[in-house]
């Protein structure tokens, strides 16, 4: 193995561990008219019948200046807030998520999905987990 492929294999491995944010695939147009949504590589841990707040990101290509409207999505039982959310133009792109656990929810991962429509252009959707633990 190369020097620069173990170096390589290295900084992935690093990346993994320190949870790196996961990102959806480009939305919005072609080159640098697109846009991402940036969830959290790794699952937090939520409590039954307890709140977390979980930080999303919208990242701009230099071109795209579209108001992006991201709708999120939780299995029964868990509760997402806000719904939904525009994202303006000039915003800064973090949006802040307020998960609420019901006290009866089952145990382990559940997946949050969340959808980024532009006003114009291909929407994109991402996923994320929460792990939840027993209180």
């Amino acid at each position: 193995m190369n020097k620069s492929l173990a170096g390589a294999l290295i900084v992935a491995a690093a990346l993994m561990v320190m949870g790196c944010d996961k990102t959806s695939e480009k939305g919005g147009g072609t080159g640098n008219d697109t846009f991402r949504i940036v969830v959290p590589a790794t699952a937090p841990d939520v409590n039954q019948g307890e709140v977390v707040t979980v930080r999303l990101a919208l990242e701009r290509g230099a071109a795209f200046k579209q108001s992006v409207k991201l709708d999120a999505k939780a299995p029964a039982g868990i509760q997402v807030e806000p719904t939904d959310a525009t994202v303006q133009p000039g915003d800064k792109g973090d949006v802040q998520l307020k998960i609420t656990v019901a006290k009866d929810v089952a145990l382990g991962e559940h997946k949050i999905f969340v959808k980024g429509t532009p006003d114009s252009g291909e929407p994109t959707q991402t996923e994320f987990r929460i792990t939840v633990r027993a209180k």
